[in-house]
């Protein structure tokens, strides 16, 4: 195991783009922004795309709100920081606009089915948040806007969602079950001859008594205006998918010193070995510092004397057993913390580790992130 350099990778300057990513809970945005902070105090042009932020976050980058348009951050020193979270909606709807004249586009958008899709279908946001990136990526190379963008990937109950749900998205958008639903409209049913055409009218049939006619209707609608506008959704999450593995990618896996959040950890370093993909190293958030000097067994004894002694029966002795077993009990947990962070180095000697420690209060202002910045 080697020391994470989180400075050597934000200035090295073939890096283009940083994906954090973990289960969720474990400071992957404030990590992404603090990052930010830092690479653009270290003199880059950074975008930051979080995901879901809590408004303190977006408070803490001096940003009254964020939206699904990149805004400058101030009060950064030497380089430049723009902030934005990713509105999924907004996102999906850009790509229809894209690649639609506005007559078909407005039928698109006004699709009940589209509608659904494009807010809470399982996949969307993990597809629309590379769909952004493609986006910020396409623009930074074509003028030159950033020269870094850092990724805060959506929260997940399983961190390899990430990878796969926007090849999901994309199968199911060109899958041969949705276009079916598509194929008379499409003269399919005239090129299969009667007996095929008496055949799907028994499928479509069923189909409609177990989704409901109207849903049926809407998906096909759907499908048949995007099939003659744009295509090849899982073209475009291959796209993507190519581009997470060039030189100019780094992944960032973020975790806390808990089993379970290692363990997502251990899956993702795996998931992205075994994909190829680059892997810089683990964050590893909210580590308790303690000072060596005091055991916790001593912690303890002296805690115990004091309240055998009588001397806890006074404020000020109540308060210093009080501390003293606080300090017992944070030796405990730091010692805990490196158990379990020891099993995963063990099971992954090579993977770098930078570990932040466990701070008094959340970060509420730009100096906060810059603060965390330096302890990487």
């Amino acid at each position: 195991m080697s020391d994470f350099d989180l400075d050597a990778l934000i200035d090295d300057p073939l890096i283009h783009t940083i994906v954090c990513t973990g289960s969720g809970g474990v400071g992957k945005t404030t990590t992404a922004a603090a990052l930010g902070v830092r690479a653009a105090e270290r003199g880059r042009r950074v975008c930051v795309l979080t995901i879901d932020p809590a408004k303190r976050l977006a408070q803490a980058m001096g940003l009254s709100r964020l939206d699904n348009s990149p805004r400058p951050v101030s009060g950064v020193i030497h380089g430049t920081l723009d902030a934005m979270m990713l509105d999924m909606k907004r996102t999906f709807d850009e790509v229809v606009e894209g690649h639609a004249d506005p007559e078909r586009a407005a039928q698109i958008l006004a699709n009940p089915f589209y509608q659904a899709l494009s807010s809470s279908f399982a996949g969307t946001q993990e597809y629309m948040a590379m769909e952004k990136l493609g986006q910020l990526r396409s623009q930074s190379d074509a003028d030159g806007t950033w020269d870094l963008i850092i990724v805060d990937t959506p929260p997940s109950r399983n961190a390899l969602d990430f990878l796969d749900a926007p090849k999901r998205l994309g199968t199911f958008l060109d899958g041969r079950f949705i276009r079916i639903l598509t194929a008379p409209a499409r003269g399919a049913g005239r090129s299969l001859g009667r007996l095929a055409a008496m055949g799907f009218g028994i499928f479509t049939n069923v189909l409609s008594k177990v989704l409901g006619a109207q849903v049926l209707a809407d998906v096909g609608t759907f499908v048949a205006a995007i099939d003659t506008t744009f295509g090849g959704f899982r073209e475009r999450a291959d796209a993507t998918y190519a581009l997470l593995k060039e030189r100019g990618t780094a992944f960032v896996v973020v975790a806390t010193p808990e089993p379970d959040a290692l363990r997502e950890a251990a899956y993702f370093v795996e998931r992205l070995r075994t994909d190829d993909m680059p892997l810089a190293g683990l964050v590893v958030n909210r580590v308790q510092e303690v000072s060596p000097l005091l055991g916790a067994d001593q912690a303890t004894a002296a805690a115990r004397e004091l309240e055998a002694s009588g001397a806890a029966s006074s404020e000020e002795g109540r308060i210093t057993a009080a501390l003293l077993r606080e300090h017992a009990a944070r030796i405990q947990t730091a010692a805990r913390q490196e158990h379990v962070i020891g099993r995963f180095t063990a099971a992954h000697p090579l993977v770098a580790i930078a570990r932040v420690p466990a701070l008094p209060e959340d970060v509420h202002d730009l100096a906060g992130l810059r603060r965390i910045g330096e302890l990487f």
